[in-house]
Order: structure tokens, then sequence, then C-alpha cells
């Protein structure tokens, strides 16, 4: 018999082309008044569209978001907040952009309202992390998941195809690991292989016309289910290697995670069959053993850099982030053994298929 867990997250989703246009009604709702707009600098312009949106409600913005969250720019937007006694945060973009809103959160216990312009998913979790010192530190904390998301398509739009499609298997990479995580339960199972085959069926489609609403529409559906089962279940060795790659060598945090995925789908493929399983057969095939393969091909087909050394990675990086990622380990199906970490980032660094 069965036996599973499922922890549901607290949050407001509302998914329409044109959402952002109800921003003012969401913050009403969360009775807040004073409301700090974050962005990263390349998104100013539309922080600014938020402010005349809002009007007497927005408080400022704070246009200083960038990956991988430095503390230094987390503690300077933290004391923007409280010098403009801002009572909620807006946080307009993609990862960057929600996680220096989860970093004031944290600190300050602010409400967010997310509104994603990426495929990222940060926006469904109670995750945070944070980089000091070239090492990323993450954690979970209910106080840091957005109480509102507004999931308005038309923002995906202008978004170039490139971008499109890493940030679209940074969530595919996700739903993948959601399906092995040690706590992975049926719910966020059904939802993570619907979020890979949406996302499978959007992504090639986004790449040829970046202007089709539609499809648009859909990966954004694809990234909302990713990021409800990271948000619900652990994480595993993907992100592990992942968030040290970004953390110590600064890589870009969608590249790296598109490039890692299809290793370490192969890599767990023997010790979780029947979640590499799905992952198989959600991009059209049928065996475990296929799903690292499937992967690879994906990000060929989206013009997606497959090898590390293209992202930035130096080779003498390799023995550092295997040692790294080996050190207090996440849950994983596959024990996380020196040697064979060593030669997935090789691999990965090479570029070459996992099969």
């Amino acid at each position: 018999m069965e036996r599973f867990v499922y922890q549901g997250a607290p949050s407001r989703v509302v998914f329409e082309c044109g959402a952002l246009a109800q921003l003012p009604e969401e913050l009403a709702r969360l009775g807040a008044r004073r409301a700090l707009i974050l962005s990263t600098p390349e998104q100013h312009d539309l922080a600014d569209r938020v402010k005349g949106i809002l009007g007497e409600r927005a408080a400022g913005v704070c246009a200083q978001a960038v990956m991988h969250v430095p503390v230094e720019i987390a503690r300077a937007a933290c004391e923007m907040a409280r010098t403009l006694e801002a009572d909620c945060c807006v946080a307009i973009g993609g990862g960057s952009t929600i996680g220096l809103g989860k970093a004031i959160a944290l600190e300050s216990s602010l409400p967010i309202i997310a509104v994603p312009t990426t495929y990222a998913g940060s926006e469904m979790t109670p995750i945070f992390g944070l980089t000091e010192g070239r090492l990323k530190r993450t954690g979970r904390d209910a106080r840091v998941l957005p109480r509102t998301v507004l999931y308005d398509a038309t923002l995906t739009l202008s978004l170039p195809a490139d971008i499109s499609a890493a940030s679209g298997i940074n969530a595919m990479a996700h739903a993948v690991e959601a399906l092995y995580a040690e706590d992975a339960n049926p719910i966020t199972s059904l939802m993570a292989e619907e979020s890979i085959r949406a996302l499978g069926e959007a992504l090639p489609v986004i790449v040829r016309t970046p202007g089709d609403a539609g499809m648009r529409s859909r990966a954004l559906y694809g990234a909302w289910l990713a990021g409800a089962c990271l948000g619900a279940v652990g994480m595993a060795l993907h992100h592990k290697l992942c968030h040290t790659l970004g953390g110590t060598f600064n890589l870009p945090h969608a590249q790296t995670h598109a490039a890692m995925l299809p290793h370490t789908a192969h890599y767990n493929h023997r010790a979780a069959p029947e979640a590499l399983r799905k992952v198989a057969r959600a991009l059209g095939g049928t065996e475990a053993a296929e799903a690292g393969r499937l992967l690879f091909e994906l990000n060929q087909k989206l013009g997606i850099s497959v090898a590390l050394a293209d992202i930035g990675l130096p080779a003498s990086g390799l023995d550092e982030a295997a040692e790294l990622a080996c050190k207090n380990p996440y849950a994983n199906p596959r024990p996380v053994e020196r040697e064979a970490i060593r030669q997935l980032l090789q691999d990965a660094w090479e570029g070459r298929s996992p099969h």
C-alpha cells in the first residue's frame, strides 16, 4: 500500500493574458498600501510600468536584482524597503528578481506579489538562495513564498527565443527532479509529468515562432506546475550541482540547469527507473534509459549550449565543483560518489550526450 505526505503551498494564482492590470486589486486584497517594486536593471522600464499601474501605492523601484542573489544586494534592498516604509514587494521578472524579493521577505516578512516574465518557477516555491564568498546557501522558509502570483503570458512575448528555451528547461529540471525526490508523492508526480509534457511541446514552437501567444501560455502553465512541484518536495543531485556551479563560478542560472539536466537524469535512471520512465514518456520515449538522451536532444533542438565549457566553466574548476557537490549532498536515489560525479561533470563540460 502506498504511503505519502503531500503539503500544498498556500498561494493565490491568477493566470490570464492581461493579468498585470489586476495588480492594484491584488494589492488591496493583501491590505498593502506601499509596494516596493523589484526588477533587474535590464527590466527597469517594466518596473516603471508597474509603478504607473500602482500609482500612489508604489513606494519606489529597486532595479538591482542579479543572478544568485549576492548578500550585499539583498542587504541594500532590505534597507531600501525599510527606508521607504514598504509593506509589500512586487517582484516582476525572472528568478533573480523573485529571489531578491524572497531575501527581503526572509529578513522582514513582507508579503510578495510575483509577476513572472520567464519560466523559472521560483514564484511557486518557499525556497530561497543567497550567495556569499562564492558559496550559495539555500533554504526553505514559508515567509518567502509569494502570497500572490500573476501569470500574464503577454509579458513573456518579448523574451528572446534563446532565453525562453533555457528558462523553460530550467523549469523542466524542477519537474524532473520532483519525480525522484525523496518525498515524491502521487500529486506532485502527476503535475511533474504534465509540466514536462507541456514544456516539451511549447518550447520548440516558441523558438521557431516567438510571438505564438498560445504556446507562450502553455509554457507558462508548464513552468507553474514545475515550480509547484519544487515547492512541495525536496531537491536532489541536480539542484545541488547547479547551486554549486552557479554560486561558486557565477555561471548563468538557466543555462547551467539546461546543460546539466540530461546528465543528472541519466545518472539516476537505474536507481529511479519509474521516475525517469515518466520523463521519457512525457518527451515521446518509453524507457528510463532514454530520458537523458531525449533531454540532451531537446537542448540541441532548442539551440541551447550543451557544454559547460561554452557557458563559462573553466576546466580547472571541475575538481573543485566535484568536491563541493559531494559535501553535504542532498538526498538522491543513487549515492553521490566523488568519482562518478567528477565524470558526470567532465561529460557535461565537454558537451557529450549522456548515453
